[in-house]
């Protein structure tokens, strides 16, 4: 894990979420800079700010961080839909989704 990585995550995301650099900053309380001074490599969010970022894309820090998952957004959309449902409607959602990795 790099800070390269860090960068490239926000930015995967942001533009994932159709926002510009300048936009995230405003919708974080910041300076229109700041998303791209992060971007860029000048600086590093501190870790109350990466949670900060982390709330704005509506995913868990372990997501953000999760470097197999490129669409962190959807998995926890899809949690946060399991959770709702029953024992019963889960086992046949895992079912479905056995069926659809083999092809």
């Amino acid at each position: 894990m790099t800070e390269k990585f860090v960068r490239d995550r926000i930015t995967q995301l942001r533009m994932k979420k159709g926002v510009s650099e300048y936009q995230m900053s405003y919708d974080l309380g910041h300076s229109r800079g700041y998303i791209y001074n992060i971007s860029s490599g000048k600086v590093l969010p501190p870790l109350k700010e990466l949670f900060s970022i982390c709330d704005y894309f509506g995913i868990t820090p372990q997501q953000f961080f999760d470097e197999s998952t490129q669409t962190p957004e959807l998995i926890q959309k899809a949690v946060e839909g399991m959770r709702q449902l029953s024992e019963s409607d889960i086992i046949m959602l895992l079912g479905f989704i056995d069926r659809l990795k083999r092809g």
